[in-house]
């Protein structure tokens, strides 16, 4: 990485509840925009991206959240991503939220690889997950990851009853597990 590659002070801005999220509804249709926090707070369904990284071994990025996010602070997740912003694509806030989570420039546009309805009794977002392979260094955003390393899957499946993960990427990693299962191309280990 070159010095006009490293991520600015910018790049580690503190979570923004401020922040103005598209609210969509059952379809995924755009039906008002509300700021992050008052989506969180009434339950309001809004959109987030779900980025699987794997290095040159084929490894994946696993991380624990800081203690400060504003939903699942201090899990695990196996994904790096989040919302979408208002009038902001899902291609978009995928290689928006993968390159500030892990501190690079230049990452490829990652591939799509399902969209699924996040739904519980606290949370519900459309969820669009992707993949993505970064050979380099990563220098994960401070605000959003307090520890990381690259697993194995073997070794992440032996922690996913161990550690507290995120709910969202839990079932998101679920859905690619199934559609690998199933003969999907799609799948994680693609």
């Amino acid at each position: 990485m070159t010095d006009h590659d490293q991520p600015t002070d910018h790049d580690q801005r503190p979570l923004d509840a401020d922040e103005i999220l598209d609210v969509v509804d059952e379809n995924d249709e755009v039906v008002g925009q509300a700021p992050r926090g008052e989506t969180y707070a009434r339950r309001m369904r809004t959109r987030a991206t779900f980025i699987l990284v794997r290095d040159a071994e084929d490894r994946i990025f696993v991380h624990r959240r800081t203690p400060h996010k504003l939903v699942f602070p201090g899990h695990y997740d196996m994904f790096v991503g989040g919302v979408v912003g208002a009038g902001e694509s899902y291609d978009r806030a995928a290689l928006r939220e993968a390159e500030e989570e892990l501190g690079v420039r230049g990452l490829p546009q990652p591939e799509p690889l399902l969209k699924f309805l996040y739904e519980t009794a606290e949370h519900t977002w459309w969820s669009a997950v992707y993949q993505v392979r970064w050979t380099g260094p990563v220098a994960p955003q401070e605000s959003e990851i307090d520890w990381h390393t690259f697993m194995t899957e073997g070794e992440l499946d032996r922690r996913l009853a161990e550690w507290p993960w995120t709910p969202d990427g839990l079932a998101a990693y679920r859905e690619l597990t199934a559609r690998r299962g199933s003969g999907s191309p799609d799948g994680p280990g693609r």
